[in-house]
């Protein structure tokens, strides 16, 4: 017996524990894209797969709306990674480990992937029905979404016929998602100027920064949670006013659309300095826990004995990765004049890695405004200029735009009548401030309308995400009535 074996809808849930058992973090999706392609195929349906694994499927409309016009399906079919401290698994191959607490289904200390498991599921579960009329379906499954959105950014959209499209890829069962804003993801690099460690700095220590919450960059980005990336950032910029330290071996988040849970770096130091070095762990450590107290309250620093490394950054080198990572803009920018309580412009700084080259930070704005999002960007290239070194910064993915409201949609109007007459109430209207790939295709496809619906889910991006499985049985049945009534 499966862990969701009992829960309603069976054909929603069979397809979420099979999707669940398949390794798809972004950039790993060749193996769950290539089960979808078998899928289609097993049941006559046509599919295509592209070379970044995006899959389109064809079935033909049924039940009496086989002549009515193609309808667009969406959902993304990769994961964000996220485990929490002491949790081994290996997310290129293991597959998550379910489990159903009360009316919500979670992971075992690892991120859930119902972001965008539960869209896809619903898809899945169209593509196999033969019981619900629906027009002729083209079913779009894109990859590396949590990554630039990679997937949708190269998709070719000319082989859509379909000029309406219902997206999946939503958090909650009380709205209809009618607009939302863009994104665009950047790549800031920083030369290491390797030079071998000193002959005075023996001393060698793992700063790291642990316990904080995490979250999405989009929907919790106004929560002002920390940052683990900025943390590390600012211990270092502390501590390079107290000592000739040098650095190596930076890592921290996970990917650039979550906020960091944990970041670290090798620190290697006179021996004569540690005792400021452990003064100042302490010192900030307490700060931090009382500034974040609230809205961070498992924010710790820890410090603890390394290997000597092999090479370390240069003096120079360290001090632009202290510098630079401090400064970056991060967190809310702007507020959105025209939609109350909505962040207009945001930036999340996701990530820092050592390279061959030294380290890169991966950062990614996300606006109503596509001209807000170049200004951030425009504001690190500054920053980049005024820090020398060699230190660049290139765009990563495609600069996705926002998916503007269209009051006058068609579709929506369907869809919130439908909503009525299924669930009993009136659905709210939502326009967002996160950046789906919605824009992608409405700015591509002439004439497009668009609208999203969701399920409740909650804590993104991070080993806390779950699904309400209430939540999925009540929206079954409005998908199935949304799709009857595209005649």
């Amino acid at each position: 017996m499966t862990v969701l074996e009992t829960l309603q809808p069976r054909e929603v849930f069979a397809f979420f524990e099979t999707l669940a058992s398949m390794p798809r973090g972004s950039g790993n999706e060749k193996r769950v894209s290539d089960w979808i392609v078998s899928f289609a195929r097993e049941r006559g349906l046509d599919a295509v797969q592209d070379a970044m694994y995006c899959v389109l499927v064809r079935k033909p409309g049924q039940l009496g709306l086989e002549d009515a016009p193609p309808l667009i399906l969406h959902g993304h079919m990769d994961m964000v990674c996220e485990k929490d401290e002491g949790v081994v698994i290996d997310f290129e191959n293991d597959p998550i480990t379910l489990l159903l607490k009360g009316d919500y289904i979670t992971a075992d200390g690892t991120s859930l992937g119902a972001d965008n498991g539960i869209g896809c599921s619903y898809m899945l579960a169209l593509l196999a029905s033969d019981d619900i009329p629906h027009p002729p379906l083209e079913a779009v499954f894109t990859t590396m979404e949590e990554k630039g959105k990679y997937g949708a950014s190269q998709f070719d959209v000319t082989q859509l016929t379909g000029k309406r499209m219902i997206d999946f890829n939503w958090i909650t069962d009380t709205e209809i998602l009618a607009g939302c804003s863009g994104d665009i993801t950047f790549i800031l690099d920083i030369p290491a100027e390797w030079e071998a460690v000193p002959a005075t700095h023996t001393a060698t220590r793992l700063l790291k920064v642990r316990g904080l919450l995490g979250g999405h960059c989009e929907f919790d980005i106004q929560l002002e949670r920390a940052n683990a990336v900025l943390v590390l950032a600012r211990a270092l910029t502390a501590l390079l006013e107290r000592t000739d330290a040098r650095i190596s071996s930076p890592f921290g988040g996970a990917q650039n659309n979550a906020i960091p849970m944990d970041a670290e770096a090798v620190i290697s130091i006179r021996p004569e300095d540690v005792p400021a070095l452990e003064a100042l762990v302490s010192e900030l450590g307490q700060t931090l826990a009382d500034e974040y107290r609230l809205a961070d309250p498992g924010i710790r620093l820890e410090l603890e004995d390394a290997p000597a490394p092999g090479q370390v950054f240069s003096a120079a080198a360290t001090a632009r990765v202290a510098n630079l990572t401090a400064l970056i803009p991060n967190g809310v920018i702007s507020w959105n004049l025209a939609v109350q309580d909505r962040v207009e412009t945001s930036n999340n700084l996701g990530t820092i890695r050592t390279t061959d080259e030294g380290a890169r930070l991966m950062s990614t704005i996300t606006s109503a405004l596509t001209s807000r999002k170049h200004e951030v960007l425009q504001r690190v290239r500054a920053l980049a200029s005024l820090a020398g070194g060699g230190v660049t910064v290139e765009q990563f993915g495609l600069d996705a735009p926002e998916f503007p409201y269209r009051p006058e949609s068609e579709l929506l109007a369907t869809a919130v009548q439908a909503y009525r007459d299924v669930i009993g109430s009136e659905p709210d209207v939502e326009v967002s401030q996160c950046s789906l790939e919605l824009g992608m295709f409405s700015q591509r496809v002439p004439g497009l309308d668009t609208i999203s619906i969701g399920t409740e889910l909650r804590d993104l991006h991070s080993p806390q995400e779950s699904v309400n499985h209430r939540s999925v049985d009540k929206v079954w049945p409005l998908v199935r009535e949304v799709v009857s009534r595209l005649n």
